[in-house]
């Protein structure tokens, strides 16, 4: 009995540990300016560094460094999008020492950089439709220079799979015009028609490291898989696995870049944006084409 009483004074929020996981929320929101190190909190705490980090990222799933980027980034978002600020004004206003400092945040969190992160498809002119696929409702979507996204829906979910895709590149300019993507969408479907003589021209908008991750999915050969440490190995960096991950899930043009011949590290299908079944569709289809 006294061992489960102990137990609930812990983790239900009248206990010491909710009173401390507290207090570094409030004062990691309240002074991120000043971006303060595990120790500088723990000594405002009267609490050692060591049992602070164990308490915390029990707690809240995340360390409190972890936390207070995620604090930084949501911040930093906002000055860029919505005050519009540069980016040494946004990275000084935030508590970081410079650009460089803002742009390793967000490319270890956003996978891009900050200025790309601002510009989400400015200038751009992006054309779009849907066609019938052998995967449901295909939405192709093209520039003047090539297909630039391709994405799925079920009949009557149209919607919500434009918005998704339109909120990639929010700032860019769209046009319905089912006549210039029934070309590509005839194309992507039709095996005959895929021969090296005539390839498909493909428009990679992204970081440059997603760029890199979307490349590297375009070297797996038909009916093949490769794993997510592949993946990163093949670009020369196989420690970024979560930012590979990210960027594999983020590919804008499915099918075509083939991310769906990604696996997990046991050979799990893991996810898969436009659903697992999809997946499971998409890998036999190409099973028996082959």
């Amino acid at each position: 009995m006294n061992m489960i009483a102990k137990l609930d004074n812990d983790i239900t929020p009248e206990g010491p540990d909710y009173e401390t996981v507290r207090q570094v929320i409030e004062l990691i929101t309240e002074d991120y300016r000043d971006q303060p190190s595990l120790e500088t909190i723990a000594a405002r705490l009267n609490q050692s560094p060591t049992q602070l980090q164990k308490t915390f990222t029990r707690w809240a799933g995340l360390s409190p460094k972890a936390f207070l980027q995620a604090v930084t980034l949501d911040h930093a978002k906002r000055l860029l999008r919505q005050e519009e600020l540069p980016l040494l004004e946004t990275s000084i206003e935030v508590g970081l020492s410079g650009p460089s400092r803002l742009h390793d945040l967000f490319v270890t969190h956003e996978a891009m950089s900050p200025g790309e992160w601002k510009a989400r498809g400015g200038g751009l002119t992006i054309r779009y439709g849907f066609h019938q696929s052998p995967f449901g409702v295909a939405l192709v979507m093209v520039t003047d220079r090539g297909l630039a996204g391709l994405a799925f829906s079920d009949t009557g979910d149209e919607a919500a799979c434009l918005e998704d895709m339109t909120c990639r590149w929010p700032n860019a300019c769209y046009v319905e015009d089912r006549q210039a993507t029934a070309s590509y969408a005839e194309r992507i479907f039709e095996p005959g028609k895929w021969t090296s003589d005539r390839p498909l021209r493909v428009v990679l908008i992204g970081t440059d490291f997603q760029v890199r991750v979307w490349e590297s999915l375009l070297k797996i050969p038909f009916g093949k898989a490769v794993t997510y440490s592949d993946i990163a190995n093949d670009i020369g960096k196989p420690t970024a696995m979560r930012a590979v991950g990210a960027a594999v899930g983020a590919n804008p043009i499915s099918f075509v870049v083939p991310c769906h011949r990604a696996l997990g590290k046991s050979g799990a299908l893991t996810g898969y944006h436009w659903g697992l079944t999809r997946k499971r569709a998409m890998l036999g289809w190409e099973s028996g084409q082959a």
